[in-house]
């Protein structure tokens, strides 16, 4: 019986660490103040020749279409656009498009079993969803500050099937108001995320342990 329950508690701390990621990433690419900041710190305005109002009206669109599911078409204010990004573009929307199905998903299965446990008073499920939630942020994390470049890089060769995400300038202007820097910046906030809410479970999980201690 203690192994089922530990199992039981296992799975629901990997489904509370799919909820936290999915969570991250979809709040990060929702986090147009990022992007801004980023604009004004990188002067990117001045580095492209872009006014900031034009760069922002197709940075927007970008956003909108990724994560819409209504919004089936991308089409720049201003920025033509190749027919290899707008392929690589529609195969990261399906990868955005993912991250909030798996949000929704993992995050009513998780909130439904926390539902029951805590009405249990078993907590345990708290410290498997923080231990969880770690390993992937710390690994991740350690990995861009060893070598940013080769993990962009990598990810993409794991992630797309070709290499249309290798842009030309010449033909999709729109990589020049996307710099590295922005994409790093993106990934640490994810890191962020992930694990104060990790953080954040086990904090709650070690008070509530505590007080039942103290109960008994």
């Amino acid at each position: 019986m203690l192994q089922r329950t530990k199992i039981r508690d296992c799975l629901l701390g990997v489904l509370g660490m799919l909820f936290l990621i999915s969570a991250a990433v979809t709040l990060t690419l929702s986090c147009r103040w990022l992007y801004r900041s980023d604009m004004k710190h990188l002067h990117l305005s001045e580095e492209t020749g872009y006014s900031g109002e034009e760069i922002l009206a197709n940075y927007e669109e970008l956003i909108d279409y990724n994560l819409s599911p209504f919004h089936t078409r991308l089409e720049f204010p201003t920025f033509p656009m190749s027919e290899e990004a707008r392929i690589h573009f529609q195969e990261v929307k399906v990868i955005f498009q993912g991250f909030l199905c798996m949000l929704i998903v993992s995050g009513v299965g998780y909130l439904i079993g926390a539902f029951i446990l805590i009405r249990r008073k078993e907590w345990r499920f708290l410290k498997y969803t923080g231990i969880c939630s770690l390993v992937i942020p710390i690994v991740t994390g350690i990995l861009i500050a060893v070598n940013w470049d080769w993990v962009f890089e990598t990810f993409h060769e794991l992630v797309f099937a070709n290499d249309y995400w290798l842009f030309d300038s010449v033909t999709d202007p729109v990589i020049l108001v996307l710099p590295d820097e922005y994409f790093m910046h993106c990934a640490v906030m994810i890191i962020v995320l992930v694990v104060a809410g990790a953080l954040g479970c086990l904090g709650w999980y070690q008070i509530k342990r505590h007080c039942s201690c103290q109960t008994v």
